[in-house]
């Protein structure tokens, strides 16, 4: 399950451009960990913009919810217990079935208008008390236990995944700004 850091470790110690390597890295966490669909949200935690920035699909009847547009967030927390945890940079939630999960965790409804997902880590890429993406990791048609090893990994891999992300926000932002 590590081979993926190790192989992809000279990428992310060198200067390169974060688009390649986010690609390659959401397909690695998605094929190494089996699931149906990985997605990387990217968001600026001044300005509150945000996208699906990458999103792979192991399925092609699972819907691919990847956007080239920046959107201004529309109070996510206030419908999502997830997002408000993302937002306050708590652990790494991971649920094993939407269904039988707790509200607390999960709003059902939700979760099956937005994602239609089955069972999900929604990890939190945060630094300095700033949230600046959530990665997710899905399966649609089951219940999944996440493992000691799963749960290992994505801890090693939103370490790796923050600083490509932080650089991924800043340079596409300026972009966008400088053409408005």
């Amino acid at each position: 399950m590590f081979a993926i850091i190790k192989e992809k470790k000279e990428k992310l110690s060198t200067p390169t451009d974060p688009k390649i390597i986010l690609v390659e890295l959401v397909t690695a966490i998605a094929n190494t960990l089996k699931v149906d669909r990985c997605f990387l949200y990217v968001r600026d935690p001044q300005t509150r913009l945000a996208k699906v920035a990458y999103c792979f699909c192991r399925n092609p009847h699972v819907p691919d919810v990847s956007s080239n547009q920046w959107q201004e967030e529309t109070r996510l927390e206030t419908q999502d217990p997830m997002f408000a945890a993302a937002l306050n940079c708590q652990e790494t939630v991971y649920v094993e079935d939407v269904e039988t999960a707790s509200p607390k965790i999960v709003n059902r409804e939700f979760e099956a208008r937005e994602f239609g997902h089955r069972a999900l880590i929604h990890a939190h890429l945060c630094t300095e008390g700033k949230l600046w993406g959530i990665l997710q990791p899905c399966v649609f048609e089951h219940p999944r236990q996440w493992t000691t090893a799963d749960q290992e990994f994505i801890n090693r891999m939103i370490t790796r995944l923050i600083p490509l992300v932080q650089q991924y926000v800043k340079e596409n932002l300026s972009a966008v700004a400088e053409k408005v």
